[in-house]
């Protein structure tokens, strides 16, 4: 990793070790590069190239040789991939050299695990030590203040879609053709999915609806046999939906401008999370103004407006799935917010940060 030295950092320039810094969250934190800078200038450093997995910055065998190079380290992600012991490490280094730790605690419960008492034993570490905490939504900052009597200051996500893409696409932006899709995109399948129990619910629902077409989206490593994380239950499910009208795309991951597209072809996407707290995508559909059909697990409804049913780890309603498609068909295709309106909620969480990380250098 480079890092700039001390004689190429401007005075009152705070030097933060993001971890991660290469990550469309932590990228709009910052400014959009047409704005005018916060002052002082917050400067996030590069991550590591050479490895960049897991996380160097956790080790604390690195860690206490980068010291130097930083003013505090503002935590978002990564932490999964390191031993409670390595985390404790972490705290002890940083209290060592009197830099400052900063979370913003996006996961309470972690979607790629199966079972929550690795995340949990990470949180129990790092919650309580962090100088500052940031969440994005009030019912985290409850479930926080709840759970470890810790206040976290509640700063919304930021936009996902470039600013100039947002302008363009809006621009651009069409109808759609006819009828109301309702869009499942089930990825390579996280843990914290439900797949057959919400393909099959979709599928009668969107059947009650005229006009309406269900489309399926899922990995080629889920689909094919061979793949990485082929689920034969879930494709019977899948291949049963279509069977009964719905429209399969079997891919592999998409680019972002294919992402985007995607979102805008469709009239509501549902997240099908048996658990979970914050998504980015959630976020992205706003963006293009593309509906959410959200479970009411974790902390979605917080976030922005969705249409909620009852999803969690004990089981599906099925009813509630039912009425809220019905209810994203009634309301119609929502507008995407304006890129102003994000350019200007990106500028007061870069300003609340900057005066964050001011706040506790002092």
């Amino acid at each position: 990793m480079t890092m700039p030295s001390l004689l190429e950092v401007r005075t009152g320039t705070i030097r933060v070790l993001s971890v991660p810094t290469d990550h469309v969250y932590v990228h709009h934190l910052a400014p959009a590069a047409e704005e005018p800078p916060v002052q002082p200038e917050v400067l996030r450093l590069r991550d590591p190239q050479d490895p960049w997995w897991p996380p160097p910055a956790l080790d604390p065998r690195w860690l206490v040789r980068r010291t130097a190079d930083f003013d505090l380290l503002h935590l978002h992600f990564g932490f999964d991939a390191r031993s409670v012991d390595d985390l404790r490490a972490v705290v002890d280094v940083l209290r060592s050299a009197g830099k400052p730790l900063v979370q913003t605690v996006h996961d309470l419960r972690n979607p790629h695990h199966l079972d929550r008492r690795t995340h949990d034993e990470h949180l129990d570490v790092l919650i309580p030590a962090a100088d500052a905490l940031v969440t994005l939504t009030p019912g985290a900052a409850d479930e926080i203040r709840h759970r470890w009597g810790r206040t976290a200051t509640v700063l919304p996500h930021p936009h996902v879609v470039p600013l100039a893409e947002m302008r363009r696409r809006r621009d651009l932006r069409a109808s759609p053709e006819s009828g109301f899709t309702v869009g499942l995109h089930l990825k390579s399948m996280r843990p914290c999915m439900s797949g057959p129990p919400v393909v099959d619910a979709l599928a009668k629902a969107v059947a009650e609806i005229d006009g309406a077409v269900l489309r399926i989206d899922v990995h080629r490593d889920v689909a094919e046999p061979g793949g990485d994380r082929y689920d034969s239950y879930l494709m019977e499910a899948v291949w049963a939906a279509q069977e009964r009208g719905a429209h399969v795309h079997v891919h592999d991951f998409y680019s972002d401008e294919e992402l985007w597209d995607y979102l805008q072809s469709i009239d509501v996407s549902v997240l099908p999370y048996r658990y979970g707290t914050h998504s980015g995508w959630l976020e992205a559909c706003r963006d293009l103004g593309t509906a959410v059909a959200a479970p009411d697990c974790g902390y979605y409804a917080d976030q922005g407006p969705v249409h909620t049913f009852h999803l969690d780890e004990d089981g599906l309603d099925v009813a509630s799935v039912r009425a809220a498609i019905g209810a994203a068909r009634a309301a119609g295709r929502p507008v995407p917010l304006s890129p102003a309106l994000r350019a200007a909620q990106r500028r007061a969480v870069a300003a609340a940060h900057a005066k964050m990380y001011r706040e506790l250098l002092r």
